[in-house]
């Protein structure tokens, strides 16, 4: 590792070469990973296919309870209803269907499941026993009422002379205690545990075919895991090496950048270049930067620019097609008193970054001092009073959210554009007119200051 660095700091390593040695390592080890994987998933595909066996005789168990229950469903609703649909339903699933019998078919391809095949079939066998009852039943309640219609299974049904003998309504509630009565539930309860005992069974079976397929994944995963170790530790090496030679150079140039400072030459062959390079042209910005001091011309707080800013600004501003908006901080000293000056400084800063959102690139924001702002909208070509009005509307809307913690505030603001006789003192002294305006009206708004031949008024345009 030492002789490495001191590589680096003598000469640096190409990016190209670390990329070719990074295919190649990567090549070699994807290689005995695609080997090992392939055995292990032979391995998974047994293991998968035990499971789908598992949950596919799970369900062949549960089919035929639900066939059962969809039966019982059937023949009950028929004898409380005498609807002929409930009986069509019955013979549909048992004889069309016929889901009881093709689940003990399919567990019965199984040579792995006899135990739970054995309690399977006493499922069966009871559920068919349990149709004797429910044909009787339905027999029942055919005679009851009338009907000519239905299966001829149910006409070889003889009714028993006491039961002939009933009267409409007795032969319908026979038939209905037939099929809900507790021995009727008592048998169905049979059925139930038959098939639970059939779903422990092959729980019990499937899992044993588990224990024995995870032993020999289990193997298979630790060569796996030996090949990952290796992998991750030349992930590693390669991860520090691209960290020497590209990731902390770029870091430590970002930190001399924001610093303002000329950045080392340092880290890969590439890069020392475009270090060279960029300090090359940043001696040529430094000598340019000094004709105009950034700090000089900004506030530190917020970005914007200062008043010394505002009036490099004014000189080269075409005043007759600018908007000038002058606004403040509705009860700022009450907020700085309150919630104290750091909070008041997060809320200037907050009022500035709204601003510049909501305001074009092209258009310069300036802090003239405390909570007074100034923006100037230039180039506008034609009147958009409405436009500013909605900026300030926008603005106010982003003052109001409080899920950035600070207290909600608003802004007051006072507009005027420019026309060919304007100058910078009076727009400035205008909008501060229209903003002497919007505060007498209840602030959290903006008001326009107006010129006509005659005289000067302002209009209002406070928004709520």
């Amino acid at each position: 590792m030492n002789i490495i660095e001191d590589r680096i700091k003598s000469k640096g390593i190409s990016l190209r070469t670390l990329h070719k040695l990074l295919i190649i390592f990567a090549v070699v080890v994807s290689a005995v990973m695609i080997l090992s994987t392939f055995h292990f998933s032979k391995k998974s595909s047994m293991l998968a296919e035990i499971s789908a066996q598992q949950v596919e005789l799970r369900k062949v168990a549960l089919d035929l309870m639900d066939a059962s229950d969809y039966l019982t469903d059937n023949v009950q609703r028929f004898t409380i209803y005498g609807d002929m649909s409930f009986l069509h339903n019955y013979f549909i699933e048992a004889f069309g269907k016929g889901r009881r019998e093709n689940a003990v078919k399919k567990m019965s391809t199984n040579s792995n499941t006899k135990e739970a095949l054995y309690y399977l079939k006493n499922a069966m066998e009871i559920s068919m026993n349990l149709m004797n009852r429910e044909y009787y039943a339905m027999r029942l309640v055919i005679d009851a009422l009338g009907y000519t219609d239905y299966p001829d299974l149910l006409k070889s049904i003889e009714i028993s002379p006491a039961d002939a003998s009933l009267s409409r309504d007795e032969k319908i509630k026979r038939a209905v205690d037939l099929v809900h009565n507790d021995g009727y539930g008592a048998e169905k309860e049979q059925i139930k545990n038959s098939v639970t005992a059939c779903l422990s069974t092959l729980e019990e079976i499937m899992n044993k075919g588990d224990e024995e397929e995870l032993s020999v994944l289990d193997n298979e995963l630790n060569i796996i895991r030996i090949i990952i170790v290796v992998q991750t530790l030349g992930i590693f090496f390669f991860v520090w090496l691209t960290s020497k030679l590209g990731i902390h150079p770029v870091l430590k140039a970002v930190t001399k950048i924001m610093a303002d400072s000329p950045i080392p030459e340092s880290g890969s062959k590439e890069f020392r270049y475009l270090a060279c390079t960029y300090n090359k042209m940043y001696e040529g910005y430094k000598n340019s930067l000094d004709q105009l001091n950034f700090k000089a011309s900004h506030d530190d707080l917020t970005g914007a620019y200062n008043r010394f800013g505002l009036e490099l600004l004014m000189s080269r501003v075409d005043l007759s097609s600018t908007y000038v908006i002058m606004s403040d901080v509705d009860n700022f000293k009450t907020v700085n008193d309150t919630y104290g000056h750091d909070i008041g400084d997060k809320i200037l800063i907050k009022v500035a970054q709204s601003i510049k959102k909501h305001f074009r690139s092209d258009d310069y924001l300036c802090r003239l001092g405390g909570d007074e702002f100034v923006v100037l909208a230039v180039h506008v070509s034609s009147i958009q009073d409405h436009h500013m009005e909605n900026k300030i509307t926008l603005i106010n809307q982003d003052l109001s959210n409080t899920e950035d913690g600070l207290p909600a505030t608003s802004i007051s603001a006072g507009i005027v554009r420019g026309d060919s006789s304007s100058n910078f003192d009076s727009l400035l002294r205008e909008a501060d007119e229209a903003l002497y305006t919007t505060k007498n009206g209840g602030k959290h708004g903006c008001s326009f200051y107006r010129r006509n031949a005659a005289d000067k008024q302002i209009t209002s345009g406070i928004s709520e």
